[in-house]
Order: structure tokens, then C-alpha cells, then sequence
């Protein structure tokens, strides 16, 4: 590594930065939009590899484009790398906070490029600034990110390049005044530039791998969710209740279920129309969700019929949460009123399978609606 030519390195890793890009460019043109940060992730590579294109040709072009825009393009794509995954993690972009650090930082540097060169004082203002940048954007995939190899991975690679600058920010001022980062021919200095490249074409592959997961968590997510409502599937809830039975049985515990009916909801579609309809059960839906406890599970069986899964909860103690569920919709200030019928049922020992549990609940919800819905009745 130590015999490496530093102008082929850059250049090098420029045309691999440009290669992400193209990849990144398509994700972001092929992924959904609710993937976010894509666009951000796929131009910073290309303004990274612009920069090396700059750097390439120090001694051919004025020092003001090969040192002072070079380094700015190089801050602003590794800072668009770190505001693309701070909006992929759902977080405000800090984007007046690091444009103000890129021209504190470029001042100083363009004077000691320009008015007063000195080498290694650049080194040190420029590795500062990678340093702080790389270590940030590594917290922040670690704090927000999800507990994944690509997050890992990613993370990794960014405290690699915090680590490599940070140490040679160590060697930094002991450089020469005179010299260039092609003119240097100390093998660290080689090494820091070498290693630096490689660690930021890894954090770029970490990134698509981290959008990759995304997508399909995504995918995961659509195929065991009800599109509208966003509540469970019917196949992924009766998945759930047959695991929490078979459970039950091993313990000897028991789960209640709670099947739910909205009351004269083809009423509501007739007067109002289908897409009042869809907001009266997207809406039940998130008021169902804050009626229940952590542990329970609550799917859309079909139509305007719900049920919920109570994992170690006796019929009475079903009742209070069915009780809580109904007054929380009865007492809602929607544009639609509605109201719900909800019938309770409780495992028993002799219970072969979740159907009996569903029947039991369901005859009793529609016990609540023929003695005039908008009412809670247990099972029998």
C-alpha cells in the first residue's frame, strides 16, 4: 500500500464513487417514494467524484479550483450523504448547521491554500472536519438506525473514516509548509488517503444495503397489513392467534378475542360515499389501536369487521378493554359518527382451534347488535 500512487488512488475511488451514484440513481428512480434520502445518497457521490476529478489535477488548474473547490464539493457531498440518511432515519436534515461549519471551515482553508500555503495546516482543518462529520453521521445510523448488518456495516465504515482522519489529523501539522498531497512521500500520509477512499466506497455500498432492507421491510410490512387501515391481515392475525393458543395450551393460561362490528356501516358508504367510508375505518382503526395494550394484536377480518387478540386476559378483564374500545369510538368527534358492536370470548381448555374462539365471539357481537348496538357482550 505504501508504494501507491495518491493521485491513482483519488482518482480511483472518484470513478467508484461515480459508479454508486449511477446505482444509487436507479434505486432511487425504481424504489417507492416513501423511501426517503434516496436523492440525497445518489448526488453525493457524483459531487464527491467531481471533487476528485479537482484534486486529480492539482499542479494543472489554479489552486483555487484544485484545493479550495475541490474540498468544498468534498464537504458538500459528504454532507448531503449524512442529511440523505438523516431524512432515510425520518430526521430533520441539519442542513443550516453543517453549511455553516463547511464555510467556517473554508475560509481559513482558502487562505492557507492561497494567501499563506501551508500544507499541513489544510490537512488539519480539513480532517476536523471529516472527522466531526463521519463521527456524527455514525451515531446518528447507530442511535436511529434499525439493529441490521447493513446498518452495522455502514456505521462501521463511517467510524473507519472518522478514525483515519482523525489520524491524520494527529500527523497533520508536522508536514511540511511547501508540500502537496502528491508532493508528500510520507508512507502515512499515503496510507491515510488510501484507507479514507476505500472506507467511503464501503459506507456508500453500507447505504444501498440499508435501502435495500428498507424495501424490503416494506414489502414484509404490505404483505401482512391491510392497505387501507394498516391493521394486521387477516391471515397474519389468525397466524397469531393460533401461535398464542398453542401457547396457552402448553401453560395452561388463557387469550381472549374481541370480534368488533361497525355499526350500519353500509349506511355511512350509501349516504356518504366509499371514500368516507375508508376514513371512518382508517380512523376506528387508530382509535382501536390506542384502546389496546402493548401486547395485543389487531387485524382487519374483513369488510368493516375487526378482530383484536388479548394474550393472557381473562373474559372479564377482555371485557374492560372491549368496553374502553367501544366508548373511545362512541364519544369520537369524527366528521362521520359511528358506533361499534363487540362481542368477548375466552379460550377455554377443550378449545381444538381459534375458529371456536372466533364463533363464540362472534355470536356474542351480534348479540350486542340485536339488543341495539353500540354495545359490549361477553360469549356464553
Amino acid at each position: 500500500m505504501f508504494n501507491l500512487d495518491v493521485r491513482s488512488v483519488i482518482l480511483i475511488a472518484g470513478i467508484m464513487s461515480l459508479l454508486m451514484a449511477v446505482v444509487l440513481f436507479f434505486l432511487r428512480r425504481n424504489y417507492p417514494p416513501s423511501i426517503k434520502g434516496l436523492s440525497e445518497w445518489a448526488a453525493a457521490p457524483a459531487i464527491i467524484f467531481l471533487a476528485t476529478l479537482l484534486f486529480g489535477a492539482r499542479g494543472a488548474i489554479p489552486d483555487f479550483l484544485s484545493i479550495v473547490i475541490a474540498n468544498l464539493l468534498l464537504f458538500g457531498g459528504a454532507s448531503l450523504l449524512y442529511f440523505g440518511s438523516q431524512r432515510f432515519l425520518g430526521v430533520e436534515p441539519s442542513i443550516k448547521l453543517w453549511s455553516g461549519l463547511i464555510l467556517l471551515t473554508l475560509i481559513p482553508l482558502a487562505w492557507f491554500a492561497l494567501a499563506e500555503p501551508h500544507h499541513g495546516v489544510r490537512v488539519a482543518l480539513i480532517t476536523t472536519f471529516m472527522t466531526a462529520l463521519s463521527f456524527t453521521h455514525a451515531r446518528l445510523i447507530l442511535i436511529r438506525g434499525t439493529r441490521s448488518f447493513s446498518s452495522h456495516f455502514t456505521a462501521i465504515a463511517l467510524l473507519t473514516l472518522a478514525l483515519t482522519q482523525s489520524l491524520r489529523f494527529v500527523s497533520a501539522l508536522s508536514l511540511p509548509a511547501a508540500d502537496g498531497i502528491f508532493d508528500s512521500t510520507s508512507p502515512s500520509q499515503t496510507t491515510y488517503v488510501s484507507v479514507y477512499a476505500f472506507a467511503a466506497l464501503t459506507a456508500t455500498i453500507g447505504m444501498v444495503l440499508m435501502a435495500t432492507d428498507k424495501l424490503r421491510a416494506e414489502f414484509e410490512h404490505l404483505a401482512g397489513h391491510d392497505s387501507l387501515t394498516g391493521a394486521l391481515s387477516r391471515r397474519v392475525l389468525i397466524d397469531a392467534c393460533e401461535r398464542e393458543l398453542e401457547r396457552c395450551r402448553r401453560k395452561g393460561h388463557s387469550m381472549s378475542l374481541l370480534m368488533i362490528d361497525l355499526d350500519n356501516f353500509k349506511a355511512i358508504n350509501d349516504a356518504h360515499g366509499h371514500l368516507a367510508g375508508d376514513r371512518v375505518l382508517v380512523d376506528f382503526t387508530g382509535r382501536a389501536n390506542a384502546a389496546l395494550r402493548r401486547p395485543d394484536r389487531f387485524g382487519r377480518f374483513g369488510g368493516e369487521e375487526f378482530v383484536a387478540l388479548l394474550p393472557e386476559t381473562t373474559l372479564d378483564q377482555a371485557l374492560v378493554v372491549a368496553e374502553r374500545m367501544r366508548a373511545e369510538v362512541a364519544n369520537s368527534t369524527a366528521a362521520q359518527r359511528y358506533t361499534v358492536s363487540i362481542g368477548a370470548a375466552c379460550s377455554h381448555a377443550d378449545d381444538a382451534t381459534v375458529d371456536a374462539i372466533l364463533s363464540r365471539a362472534d355470536a356474542a357481537m351480534y348479540a350486542a347488535k340485536t339488543a341495539g348496538r353500540n354495545r359490549v357482550r361477553r360469549a356464553a
